[in-house]
């Protein structure tokens, strides 16, 4: 393989059998604006506010020096497209908890199981990488694909924050729900 070749091999951070996570660089600035703009992907997480390329550009550099957050992008094994995002964020290394969350940018990848695998490569990373003891996360109550497949990896839900998000003109509550981490060992480390 060539140096130019290599140079255009996106590096594989973490690897499951049908996706795998990488960073996000500066290349990805288009990506990931593009991505904040799916109608569908902005409801399911709650996203609200228009962004620009320079202020996803800025978010981008400052996840470079961000201790307190991972940011992946999800792509596809088979053929390095970038599906979607995950990212464990708030850690708090004396309490050794953080929150987990994720998007996948379009329906045509929703339903798959392409985020279940992304979410368990973050969460063995998270529990036994991190060394977190707990992972927390929010879903929002009309997302019932989402709850459902937070329960099937595990999740237990903590409690509902009531009418949490307004959006399209209606409040939504929001599902707090979270793993500790003898319950992923206990469920995925044989």
């Amino acid at each position: 393989m060539s140096q130019q070749e290599q140079a255009l091999t996106p590096v594989r951070f973490l690897e499951g059998e049908r996706v795998y996570l990488r960073p996000v660089g500066m290349e990805d600035v288009e990506v990931y604006y593009q991505m904040l703009f799916n109608s569908d992907a902005r409801r399911l997480t709650g996203t609200q506010k228009a962004f620009t390329r320079e202020e996803i550009s800025a978010y981008i550099e400052s996840k470079r020096n961000d201790s307190s957050s991972v940011l992946l992008l999800i792509a596809l094994r088979e053929n390095d497209q970038v599906i979607g995002d995950v990212q464990i964020g708030g850690i708090d290394r004396n309490n050794r908890n953080a929150y987990i969350r994720i998007a996948i940018d379009s329906s045509k990848f929703q339903g798959k199981g392409y985020g279940s695998e992304a979410m368990l490569l973050m969460l063995d990373y998270g529990f036994g990488i991190l060394n977190l003891h707990r992972i927390e996360l929010n879903v929002f109550a009309y997302n019932a694909r989402a709850i459902h497949t937070y329960e099937k990896l595990g999740f237990q839900r903590e409690g509902v924050q009531r009418q949490a998000l307004y959006y399209n003109h209606e409040y939504h509550d929001s599902i707090l729900m979270s793993m500790l981490a003898d319950e992923y060992r206990e469920r995925y480390v044989k």
